[in-house]
This record gives structure tokens, sequence and C-alpha cells, in this order.
């Protein structure tokens, strides 16, 4: 057999067996991981839609949901009612606070979709390119729950609902 016909069957195998790897692996929430899980949450300072500083590090003794959107992603106008219900079920015992953070979107655009969808949350919708970098978002929707010491204690990809981010919650603080 010729060397090429050798390689050839030899990168066809490695192909073949990556393609198997790749297609009965698990997928969905429960298996998502991230190198931020466990870690320190990076930064998150900026300006909300109504021209507040926000920084992460003030909200340190409380639960944080990071939440990554835009305004034209459908499962993120899908999952908006789902973060409204889950802020008023924490509203009164203030142990869960939700920032949300515009990825690749105007401020104008948020600032609407706010107004007309609710959510009494931060939002910070200016220059939140490197934000979204630093945290390793790749699409949006993408959430973080963020512990009271400040470490990234899940990552979910994709909508989220209030029943999922509660157990989600109750799993993280061992409740």
């Amino acid at each position: 057999m010729s060397p090429v016909r050798s390689a050839a069957i030899a990168v066809g195998l490695v192909l073949a067996a990556l393609v198997g790897v790749m297609a009965t692996r698990d997928s969905g929430h429960g298996s998502v991981s991230t190198h931020l899980v466990g870690q320190p949450a990076p930064p998150l300072v900026g300006t909300t839609i109504d021209d507040e500083e926000w920084d992460l590090d003030a909200q340190r003794g409380r639960w944080v949901l990071v939440n990554f959107f835009s305004t034209t992603c459908v499962p993120c106008i899908v999952e908006h009612p789902e973060l409204v219900a889950f802020a008023e079920a924490h509203a009164d015992a203030d142990d869960v606070r939700i920032v949300s953070v515009a990825f690749d979107d105007s401020a104008a655009a948020v600032e609407r979709f706010f107004r007309e969808q609710g959510g009494g949350w931060p939002v910070l919708a200016a220059g939140t390119g490197h934000i979204a970098v630093d945290w390793g978002v790749i699409a949006v929707p993408e959430s973080y729950l963020v512990s009271p010491s400040e470490h990234v204690a899940a990552k979910v990809i994709g909508g989220v609902k209030a029943d999922e981010l509660e157990a989600l919650l109750a799993e993280a603080s061992g409740s």
C-alpha cells in the first residue's frame, strides 16, 4: 500500500472517530461546562440604561444571575418573562439579583425592549463587547449564576425557565 493511501486511510479513521464522539456526547443544560465554573467571576462593571454605575463587586454576599441577551434573539425574547418571574419571586427576600448584558445590540433597542417587556433589574447596554469576551460568551442567550463569594457556580446556554433557575440556585446553594 502506498504511503499516500495509508495516510488517507489514517485521516479518514480519525475523522470517523471524531464524528462518532461528537454525535454521541451529552448535550443540554446539565452537561455544559466552562472554564469559568468554579472560578472567580470576571469583572463586570458598566453603566446601566438608567445611567447608573453597576459593579458586580458591590453585589458580594448575594447570588447574581448574569444574563447575556439581544433584543433580536428569539430565545432571548422567549426567556424574558421567565427572568421577570424569577426576579419577582426573589424581590422580597432580595437574595438574588439579575443583571442583563446586551450582546451586539443598540442601547436604544435595549431601552425600548425593557420598557415594553418589563424587568426592573440593571441592564448594561453600551460598550459591553469586552464583557462578553471576558465571560466567554459565544452566542445568546447565555446566563451565569454567580455565588455570594463571586465565584461562577453555573453556566446555562440557551433560554432559561424560572423553575430551572430555582433548581439551579437550590443545587448551587446546597438547599
